[in-house]
């Protein structure tokens, strides 16, 4: 097969041309028509040179790409046609040495070396087949009897050679550095990254692996069913596209360390100015991913937006009297404060910052039934449908009345948050804004991050801030924010859980244009669990560790 190609075709219009010249008509050379000019059909058996000239005719086109010459070397030039295009723009296949062993009669068996091409991918493949030659109709040619295994062994009438996306494309989520997110060093961003995987294998520019199949012919190419059959070849790895994330490799380092210290602790940080989610730990790495997936209640972190609704509605004052009794009742139900604590004469700034849970059951009445769930929509974003990049919980608020209206007012009830909703919360306190968190840039994918409906009323705004400054300075959340200076606000909470002895610890806080929250599971109270967490974190940032 190597060298110049020869061909048989063109040999016999020489050798019968010339013959005619000489008038050599006679039965060595088959009738030959003196008026007409035309050959009478070959018959009898084929030999064994026309065997191996018709093999070889026919192999050498196809090697050459030649679809047009390989199909009339064939009985049947039509269906061999496309079956050979087929090979070449279905399967992606390019035929490169074709060579035929020993002939046993009109069998001549070959080997094939072809190479599989598609989507950037390459991979060789070899295989044995074989061909029969016999005599066209017609004009009685030797040529090659057409029949699909001919192309493969494999393919039978009603299959075909089939190139396809073998699973989706690999994607290397990469930190805003851009180095990729390693969740050996970082165990907690298992979760994360396989979300990143499965969200944008088809958007990271990624190449998926592929594979040659051996399908049905009726399925093949049907947007009703995939292609179905043997896989003849596979190109696993494909290529990786790169996915940037907000992620900050030194925030999440620290943040790892932190949570690794405490049992069962979820921590979220963002950047307050643009919602970008700089780091997400879980202490329990593989486990369910509570810092973005959970569904917990709050406790008093929630008072956050109840606050800000009672200071819009100015149904409280900062620095004005705010009754904190130990116990008060609503909707058939009596609330204590932790250890039935009370403030007498105190200020809605006194109670706010001993986070006093009667300052806020004893205006359950003074608000609508859906006036939380409203302000917590509308000002914050919660339970607005978040795109974050990966699956996330953005909260749930849900309209109640009586008891359990005033219930939610503290945290408690049917209201849902995680460490990612009340970061946002504490995030959307400190700037006014509400901004959606998220750890892909909707550039990358040009989806629409959720907004709020409004921005908090200026002057409400400068007060739950100030307020929440209270906190971190003098307040429940003053130990767990020492060290921290300048602009810094914080909320504790604790949230009761039926069943469970000790409350989930709740913590949230900023420090400049950093914000973070975490849980801790049975934690107690949230000034002594998550609070020493979330102050660790943000003086290991402000320290530039």
């Amino acid at each position: 097969m190597d060298g110049e190609r020869s061909t048989p075709r063109g040999r016999r219009h020489l050798w019968i041309a010339g013959a005619a010249s000489l008038g050599l008509v006679g039965a060595g050379l088959g009738a030959w028509a003196a008026f007409g000019g035309e050959q009478a059909p070959r018959t009898g058996p084929i030999s064994a040179s026309e065997v191996r000239s018709a093999a070889d005719d026919f192999l050498h086109a196809w090697a050459d790409g030649d679809v047009d010459a390989a199909a009339d070397d064939t009985d049947d030039a039509k269906a061999a046609g496309a079956a050979l295009r087929e090979y070449q723009d279905g399967a992606h296949l390019a035929a490169q040495d074709l060579k035929p062993g020993t002939p046993d009669g009109t069998r001549v068996p070959f080997s094939v070396r072809a190479e599989f091409r598609y989507e950037g991918a390459r991979a060789p493949l070899t295989y044995d087949s074989a061909l029969t030659v016999v005599r066209r109709p017609g004009d009685g040619e030797a040529v090659v009897r057409w029949q699909p295994q001919v192309l493969h062994p494999q393919l039978t009438e009603g299959k075909r050679l089939l190139a396809q996306e073998a699973g989706a494309a690999p994607v290397t989520p990469i930190d805003r550095d851009g180095h990729a997110l390693d969740t050996r060093a970082f165990p907690s961003l298992g979760p994360v990254v396989d979300g990143l995987r499965r969200a944008y294998a088809k958007t990271a520019g990624g190449r998926p692996g592929v594979e040659l199949r051996l399908a049905s012919s009726a399925k093949a190419g049907s947007d009703a069913e995939p292609p179905t059959g043997t896989s003849l070849l596979s190109v696993p790895e494909g290529a990786p596209g790169r996915l940037a994330t907000t992620i900050d490799p030194r925030v999440q380092k620290v943040a790892e360390r932190e949570v690794a210290l405490r049992p069962d602790a979820s921590l979220v940080v963002l950047k307050p100015s643009t919602g970008e989610i700089l780091a997400v730990a879980n202490s329990r790495a593989g486990g369910e991913d509570t810092a973005l997936e959970g569904r917990l209640a709050p406790g008093s972190t929630m008072k956050m937006i109840t606050a800000s609704l009672l200071l819009e509605k100015k149904i409280a004052d900062p620095d004005k009297p705010h009754p904190c009794p130990k116990t008060a009742s609503y909707g058939g139900w009596q609330f204590h404060n932790v250890d039935d604590f009370d403030i007498a004469g105190g200020t809605f700034r006194t109670s706010f910052a001993a986070s006093c849970n009667t300052a806020f059951i004893t205006q359950a009445g003074r608000i609508a039934d859906d006036d939380l769930s409203r302000q917590a929509r509308d000002v914050f974003g919660i339970g607005e449908h978040w795109s974050v990049g990966v699956p996330a919980f953005d909260g749930s608020v849900p309209v109640e009345h009586a008891a359990s209206k005033a219930a939610q007012m503290i945290g408690q009830g049917q209201v849902r948050m995680n460490p990612l909703t009340m970061a946002s919360v504490v995030s959307t306190a400190r700037t006014g804004q509400f901004r959606q968190p998220y750890l892909v840039a909707p550039s990358v994918d040009h989806r629409k991050l959720a907004t709020a409906r409004r921005t908090l009323d200026r002057g409400a705004h400068a007060q739950l801030k100030d307020l929440l400054h209270t906190v971190a300075t003098a307040g429940s959340g003053a130990g767990s924010m020492l060290g921290l200076h300048g602009d810094i606000g914080a909320k504790t909470g604790s949230a009761e859980v039926i069943g469970q002895k000790e409350p989930n610890g709740w913590f949230a806080a900023w420090h400049d244009d950093l914000a973070a929250s975490a849980v801790m599971r049975r934690g107690g109270r949230g000034g002594e669990s998550s609070g020493p967490l979330v102050g660790a974190v943000l003086r290991a940032v402000d320290r530039g560790e």
